[in-house]
């Protein structure tokens, strides 16, 4: 079955609609590995209109110009991308494809196809909320911003069930940025103030 990756750049405080201002001064060949690497677990790229417009408006263009990120503008090119959309697509972008009928259904058929072997969830906030609510995010990997930026789009939205995530990886850079792999979880076991007072520090 194929896994299903978000992939996001985040600040400290969870906001992950990024401004320029606050992420390209922490963008380095480190960060550059990173979404090479994350790009490379998928042959599917689900994403939402807003990031799709964003991406169509400009890689196209980016492979055109051949420039230094024309390699990558053309992986982009060449890979399916599935649209999260209730409008039709404006962009003539190659492999693009709109979703047929409901997003959870059509992703759980895409993580049981054979022929796909993994699913990448580039930004698309809402897409990402849906799915971890449905349990369909089988990885979450949070490319993390020394900044708080105090405004904007958070991951995590107001919800009356948390959600529980196991830490499986972390890289930490020279910028301040971390990378945090996370995988959700099952809940601990329930705890309370006499389960643990026994590890609050001994006063001197």
């Amino acid at each position: 079955m194929a896994k299903v990756v978000s992939t996001l750049f985040i600040s400290a405080d969870g906001v992950a609609e990024i401004d320029p201002d606050w992420h390209f001064p922490y963008f380095d060949e480190n960060m550059g590995r990173a979404v090479t690497e994350d790009y490379d677990t998928s042959d599917v790229l689900l994403i939402g209109r807003v990031t799709y417009d964003s991406f169509a408006g400009a890689w196209p263009d980016r492979e055109a110009a051949g420039g230094e990120d024309a390699p990558f503008a053309k992986e982009l090119g060449d890979v399916r991308k599935v649209v999260v959309s209730r409008k039709p697509l404006q962009s003539t972008w190659r492999n693009s494809e709109l979703i047929d009928g409901d997003l959870l259904e059509a992703v759980a058929a895409l993580k049981a196809d054979a022929g796909v072997r993994g699913i990448l969830i580039p930004g698309s906030i809402s897409v990402v909320q849906q799915l971890l609510a449905a349990g369909l995010v089988d990885e979450l990997r949070l490319l993390v911003h020394p900044v708080a930026a105090r405004k904007g789009r958070r991951l995590f939205d107001d919800g009356d069930t948390p959600y529980h995530l196991r830490l499986t990886a972390t890289e930490a850079y020279p910028t301040g940025v971390i990378r945090v792999f996370y995988a959700p979880t099952t809940a601990p076991a329930a705890a309370g103030y006499d389960d643990v007072k026994d590890q609050v520090p001994a006063g001197e």
